[in-house]
C-alpha cells in the first residue's frame, strides 16, 4: 500500500512539475496561443474602456458581459510564455524571460484590475467603470512598456 501511494504521489508530482509549456507542440503554438488569449481580451476590454470614453454607447448587459470574458481571458495567455517560446518573431521582448518575476507581478496586478472591472460593470454605474477601466489600461499599459516590443 505504501509503494502504491508513494507512486501515486511520484506520479502526481511530476505532473504538476513539467512545465506550461510543454502543452504546445511547437514554441510557434505557445506564441499563437498567448496572442490569441490577448486578442479576445483585449477586444472586450476595448468595448468597455470605449463605453467608458463615450465613443460607444453605454449598454450595461455588453459591458458586464465583455468584462467577464476580459476577465476570464486575462488567465490565460501566460502559459503561452514558457521556456522556448521567446524565439519565435513576435513583439514580446526578451526581458519578459530575463526578467520573469517582473514580467509575473505585471500579469498578476492586471488580473485583479480586470476582476475589480468585472465588479464594477455588474454595478451599472458608469463613474465606477470609468475608474476600473483607467486602473486596469494602466496596468496593460505598464506591462507593454515593459515587456512588448513597438
Amino acid at each position: 500500500m505504501k509503494k502504491l501511494q508513494a507512486c501515486l504521489f511520484a506520479i502526481s508530482a511530476l505532473t504538476l512539475a513539467v512545465p506550461a509549456s510543454a502543452q504546445f507542440a511547437k514554441a510557434e503554438d505557445a506564441v499563437k496561443y498567448r496572442q490569441s488569449a490577448l486578442f479576445v481580451m483585449q477586444q472586450n476590454f476595448s468595448r468597455v474602456a470605449g463605453m467608458a470614453a463615450g465613443k460607444i454607447p453605454f449598454d450595461a448587459k455588453v459591458a458586464a458581459d465583455s468584462a467577464a470574458v476580459a476577465e476570464f481571458t486575462s488567465k490565460l495567455p501566460w502559459a503561452g510564455f514558457g521556456p522556448g517560446s521567446d524565439k519565435p518573431e513576435s513583439k514580446a521582448k526578451p526581458e519578459i524571460w530575463a526578467n520573469k518575476a517582473k514580467f509575473d507581478d505585471y500579469a498578476t496586478k492586471m488580473q485583479t484590475e480586470m476582476a475589480k472591472l468585472a465588479v464594477a460593470t455588474k454595478s451599472g454605474n458608469l463613474d465606477s467603470i470609468k475608474l476600473a477601466v483607467n486602473a486596469t489600461g494602466g496596468t496593460c499599459k505598464s506591462c507593454h512598456d515593459d515587456f512588448r516590443a513597438k
